[in-house]
């Protein structure tokens, strides 16, 4: 969990801080390829010389087939990576069972799973005693069909269904021999007397899901089917709760739908409710949970605490607030008090929506309630309190977890570490981590890889290079081996920090260690690439290259004049499919970034920008109001923020040009500079707009806000020469 915290913090590195001006004596590192490599467009067949298929007859044969239209917004789709729901449009979505409301709701079978004494310490197992001292002494893998013979000989004494159950119960941890004792009892002749029930294999089955055995267990079932054996509740129930421990939730749906069906002849009880609810979950499959639940309401059930943990964490991923407001509302309805279960599924699921407020109200609830968190708790609660950089509650939250002496696991540890470094607690952070690395003072954990990557992002995020190396070489130097983020954090801290070389020298002895780098690593380079000079810029590109050739290739191009836009735009596509979704736009700000600070052809910034837009990569930044239109810049880098700013400009002067109404106000919206990734945006766009003489000024009301009326802006874009200095700006 802190490992998704810390990677989802890494971008934009540029963002940190004001870049260096651009350098004329640095253009000249960007060479251009070979002009025999440049992918020149093919000229496409005309649309006549397709087989068309038209409805009407009269149609013109000029008419352009569906292919030649759809082929240009086929240009400007980028490809997305496949979700575990990638088939959900082939699966028929459940319909609700309809009740009839003058009628009693029939009673759902409800078993009651009652807590059992070991097989070996059951009163009638006191005869088989020697077998079982036996049956432990042999292999795992053994044959147990000899010793059975000998205890029970043939044909005068074959075993009883009660020595049959307590066997399988007592061999229940070893898979391999309840297979072995069930393929003896199975065995025996028809005129021994001994038939083996459901009740056997079912037995076996929770063997095999305790051991996590699927194909096993399914193979275990479809050989009842053919044996004639019936499946009853029990044994669905074992099936599909064993599908969905060993992570085969296709698998866990497919028996639940054969359970379903009418030929079945049995009924899901709550414990299979409950699971099929967490596969659906898992499968992000919402409408087949809300229709399920449904159907199960209208049929008796009562939902359960682990059913009402299931649909808070599937709202929750999906960050719908209704759905959970719909699970507070369905447990007031049966009457159920949360558990500390429920409490940290709705505690997760309300920092995932983005509401710390409720999630703070109810934590306090949770504590008036007399329940006791645990250690999932805090580690949610400090999630949120480091994501709203609430740093006030998050002191409180340190102190109630000393005066309480509560118990902290190595994740929770690392989770209030990274909240740490989310809202400024760099002297608490190493207090903790001091703490951890003596254990014999505290009964916190020793610190692992992901401690430590969290102490290197703290010293990062203040900018100290020299701590974060020092800290780095010392968790190498302990036997710790680093992970990528520990490699891309310190290359980011010493790239922001302007030392290029040491940079370069972590990641090759990185390389040399095995490291195999990622999109992230790759947007970390891009950002030291943007930030460096001379010889240095040509040290990362040729660390860059050896595991990212088509990056390199098109930072080429960027400074290559000759270069045409449809070329630029097809390498831009395939480097942006290539890389993963969260990683599409800070690559874009890195390169917006390395042609600004590079001096590259001054047009390479606004083309970059406006691929980006055309893909959706920076589709919320403009936000119109009837009074007011904001534009955001919070999530762009320095670079690409003065280019979204001129061309914002340059759109709002062909408006006054063509005499189309504007609002009473803009505003330009930097962010508050608390955050570590967004100081010095607003800064360096201040002195953009001094550059600029652009009439924004500082809000007075919101830090990291710049207004300006029509009244101010519009005499200053028509007396722009058609955007001209913005365009230089």
């Amino acid at each position: 969990r802190t490992q998704s915290k810390l990677h989802s913090t890494l971008f934009p590195l540029s963002a940190m801080a004001p870049l260096p001006a651009p350098t004329a004596a640095s253009a000249f590192l960007f060479h251009a390829p070979p002009r025999g490599h440049h992918h020149h467009h093919k000229p496409k067949p005309a649309s006549s010389s397709r087989p068309t298929t038209t409805l009407c007859s009269a149609a013109p044969s000029s008419t352009p087939s569906l292919a030649d239209q759809l082929e240009p917004l086929s240009r400007m789709l980028l490809t997305d990576k496949p979700t575990p729901a990638a088939d959900r449009a082939q699966r028929p979505t459940p319909e609700p069972t309809w009740v009839n409301p003058s009628r009693p709701r029939p009673t759902v079978l409800s078993l009651r799973r009652q807590r059992r004494r070991p097989a070996a310490n059951h009163p009638s197992s006191a005869p088989l005693q020697p077998l079982l001292r036996d049956l432990r002494a042999l292999p795992e893998d053994a044959d147990l069909a000899p010793t059975l013979h000998a205890f029970f000989p043939l044909p005068g004494s074959p075993p009883t269904s009660s020595d049959a159950l307590l066997l399988l119960n007592y061999l229940h941890p070893s898979w391999r021999k309840t297979l072995s004792l069930l393929s003896y009892l199975r065995a025996l002749p028809a005129d021994a007397g001994f038939a083996v029930d459901t009740i056997l294999f079912n037995v076996a089955l929770k063997s095999l899901r305790a051991a996590r055995r699927w194909d096993e267990a399914e193979r275990l079932a479809l050989d009842m089917l053919d044996s004639g054996v019936p499946l009853d509740n029990i044994t669905y129930s074992t099936l599909i709760t064993a599908a969905r421990r060993c992570r085969q939730f296709a698998k866990a749906v497919e028996w639940f739908e054969r359970m379903y069906s009418p030929a079945s002849g049995v009924l899901p009880d709550e414990v299979t409710y409950s699971a099929v609810l967490d596969v659906y979950a898992q499968l992000r499959m919402k409408e087949e949970v809300l229709a399920l639940f449904d159907r199960a309401r209208g049929s008796g059930w009562k939902p359960d605490h682990v059913a009402f943990a299931v649909l808070a964490k599937m709202f929750g991923e999906a960050g719908d607030y209704d759905g959970i407001q719909f699970v507070f509302k369905e447990m007031r309805e049966v009457g159920i008090k949360p558990n500390i279960f429920v409490y940290n599924a709705l505690l997760e699921a309300l920092g995932k929506t983005g509401k710390p407020g409720l999630a703070r109200n109810l934590f306090e609830e949770m504590a008036a309630e007399g329940v006791e968190p645990n250690a999932r708790t805090l580690t949610a609660v400090a999630k949120i309190y480091g994501r709203a950089r609430w740093g006030r509650d998050a002191l409180q939250l340190w102190d109630q977890m000393r005066e309480r002496k509560i118990p902290a696991d190595s994740i929770l540890c690392n989770t209030l570490l990274s909240m740490c470094a989310d809202v400024g607690l760099v002297a608490e952070a190493e207090q903790l981590f001091e703490e951890m690395k003596n254990p014999d003072l505290t009964d916190v954990p020793q610190p692992d890889k992901w401690s430590y990557t969290a102490m290197i992002n703290i010293y990062g995020s203040i900018k100290d290079a020299d701590r974060a190396l020092q800290l780095f070489v010392e968790m190498l130097q302990s036997g710790i081996e680093a992970n990528i983020m520990s490699y891309t954090i310190v290359i980011q801290c010493l790239g922001k920090a302007n030392r290029i070389r040491d940079a370069v020298e972590v990641l090759e002895a990185g390389l040399e260690r095995g490291l195999k780098p990622d999109d992230r690593l790759c947007g970390c380079l891009l950002s030291v690439v943007a930030l460096s000079t001379g010889e240095e810029t040509e040290l990362v590109l040729g660390c860059l290259e050896k595991f990212n050739g088509n990056l390199v290739k098109l930072i080429r191009m960027l400074g290559d004049n000759q270069v045409g836009t449809d070329e630029l735009k097809d390498q831009l596509k395939a480097v942006l499919n290539a890389a993963e979704t969260e990683v599409r736009r800070p690559y874009c700000n890195c390169l917006i970034d390395i042609c600004q600070n590079h001096g590259l052809p001054a047009r390479r910034p606004r083309e970059l920008f406006r691929f980006a837009q055309g893909y959706g990569l920076y589709s919320k930044l403009h936000i119109r109001k009837d009074d007011e239109w904001l534009l955001d810049l919070r999530s762009l880098s320095v670079g690409a923020a003065k280019t979204a700013f001129d061309d914002w400009m340059a759109a709002l002067s062909e408006r006054v040009t063509q005499g189309q109404p504007l609002p009473q106000s803009f505003n330009v919206f930097t962010g508050s500079s608390t955050h570590k990734f967004a100081q010095g945006l607003a800064s360096a766009f201040a002195a953009h707009l001094e550059e600029a003489a652009v009439p924004f000024r500082p809000s007075e009301s919101q830090v990291g806000s710049f207004v300006s009326s029509r009244v101010e802006l519009v005499p200053w874009l028509q007396t722009s020469s058609s955007s001209s200095r913005v365009v230089a700006g």
